[in-house]
């Protein structure tokens, strides 16, 4: 169970939004991945087990991050180890470059609203001062507890079975399907995670209590 105390969020997230100055929303968060994870179930002939090859070594754990919005897929960049507060920076720098290049009137460009969970480093003094010294960048962070917001749980959920497809074997072929993962998710299917993630938006607005076992939540998505 968890209680719902999102108001105050969705009222910003809908002042920015009604705002006379453009908001653009891009959701960006961190998933890991490694060659021990398989797909659990499959299907075969009836009385004959399902089975599947998988590598003989779990290899080191792989990070991807990723910016999506509803215009589909805007940046990723999955490497070796954790992302910390340094990988961060590196990977906004770009998102922030992609973002406004080719931008002729900037005056009237849209602000870019950074929407993600309440990780550490997200909060860190160097990331903070970073969206200080770029003004067309915002950060807005979610809840706790609130994955049926978080867009990206759903995205890295159907991320995940698109890896699985491509059965890598190694850490290179793994890199490769994680990005290739990544290129399989169509617009079309964020714009409706979006669609789906604003259901909640009158009952959190309400301040209902939200049943929400988190497990459960990404297991139904696919994760």
């Amino acid at each position: 169970m968890v209680s719902c105390v999102f108001s105050n969020f969705l009222k910003r997230a809908m002042e920015l939004e009604a705002s006379e100055n453009e908001h653009s929303f891009i959701f960006v968060d961190e998933a890991g991945f490694n060659l021990a994870k398989t797909c659990r179930r499959g299907r075969n002939l009836i009385g004959k087990r399902a089975t599947v090859d998988v590598p003989g070594q779990r290899g080191a754990n792989i990070t991807m991050c990723a910016a999506i919005s509803s215009d589909g897929l805007q940046l990723q960049k999955a490497g070796i180890g954790p992302y910390n507060t340094e990988r961060l920076i590196a990977f906004i720098d770009e998102l922030h470059e992609r973002l406004t290049a080719g931008e002729v009137d900037r005056q009237n460009s849209p602000t870019f609203v950074i929407v993600w969970d309440n990780v550490a480093f997200h909060h860190s003094r160097q990331v903070t001062g970073w969206f200080a010294a770029h003004p067309r960048m915002m950060s807005l962070f979610l809840p706790p507890y609130s994955p049926f917001l978080n867009h990206n749980e759903e995205f890295f959920s159907a991320w995940r079975w698109k890896v699985y497809d491509h059965r890598p074997q190694d850490q290179m072929s793994l890199l490769e399907a994680m990005a290739a993962g990544c290129m399989d998710i169509a617009p079309e299917d964020i714009q409706a995670w979006i669609r789906h993630a604003k259901r909640f938006d009158p009952r959190c607005m309400a301040r209902e209590t939200i049943r929400c076992d988190v497990d459960k939540y990404v297991a139904k998505c696919g994760g």
